[in-house]
C-alpha cells in the first residue's frame, strides 16, 4: 500500500519510519494558518487540508500530515518569523507551562475517506538564561519550529518536564499516528514507539 507523507519535515520522516520503514515524501504546500476555533480542532483542520491538497495530486494511495503548534496562555506559537520572534517566544516560555498540540490527518486518494485528530502534551520549560537564549537563536535551530524550540535540542535543556507523549512534542505523535494508519489498513510496526 502507497503512503505518502505530506510533510517536508525531517523529524516526522524520522519518527514516521519507525513504524513505517516504506513511504514517499511530497509536502503539501499549503498556508499553514489556523482557523477560528478552539485550538485542538483548528489544528486538526489544518493538518487535514494539508492531507487533502497532497491527496488531491493523486489517484490512490495513503496520505498522512501533522501540524504541531505551541499554546501559551491560549494563544498559539507557530514558526518564529526571524530571530528576534524566536528570542521573544523563548523569553515567554521560560519557566513556564504550556501546551503541545498535534493535529494528525490521513486521507485516502481513492475513497476520499478522511479523518483527522489532535494529541496535546504539556511543557514546563526550564528557567534558561539569557545566555542560552542568544545561543540557541544563533544556531538557527529555532526558526522552523512551533514555539522556537525542539524538545530534543541542546540536550533536553530547554525543557524541565513533560507530560504526555514525547514523540507528539518533537512533532508527530508515533502511538496516535500508528493507530490511524492501521485504521486506513496502512501495515504498520506493533509495539511501543521510540
Amino acid at each position: 500500500m502507497r503512503l505518502i507523507l505530506a510533510s517536508a519535515s525531517p523529524r516526522r520522516r524520522d519518527l514516521l519510519s519507525v513504524i513505517c520503514p516504506k513511504f514517499e515524501v511530497e509536502a503539501s504546500e499549503v498556508e499553514e494558518t489556523l482557523e477560528g476555533g478552539p485550538v485542538p480542532e483548528a489544528v486538526g483542520r489544518l493538518a487535514l487540508r494539508k492531507a487533502r491538497a497532497v491527496a488531491g495530486r493523486h489517484r490512490d494511495g495513503i496520505v498522512l500530515a501533522a501540524d504541531t503548534v505551541v499554546v501559551l496562555d491560549g494563544e498559539p506559537l507557530g514558526k518564529p518569523s526571524g530571530p528576534e520572534e524566536a528570542r521573544a517566544m523563548l523569553r515567554r516560555l521560560r519557566g513556564r507551562e504550556h501546551e503541545v498540540v498535534t493535529g494528525l490527518a490521513v486521507a485516502d486518494a481513492r475513497s476520499g475517506r478522511e479523518k483527522a485528530l489532535a494529541v496535546t502534551s504539556r511543557v514546563l520549560m526550564a528557567r534558561y538564561s539569557e545566555a542560552t537564549i542568544d545561543a540557541y537563536v544563533a544556531s538557527g535551530a529555532p526558526l522552523d519550529k512551533a514555539g522556537a524550540y525542539a524538545v530534543q535540542d541542546l540536550g533536553g535543556a530547554l525543557v524541565e518536564r513533560l507530560t504526555g507523549s514525547y514523540t507528539n512534542v518533537v512533532g508527530l505523535p508515533v502511538e496516535e499516528t500508528r493507530r490511524l494508519l492501521a485504521e486506513f489498513g496502512v501495515p504498520v510496526s506493533a509495539g511501543a514507539g521510540p
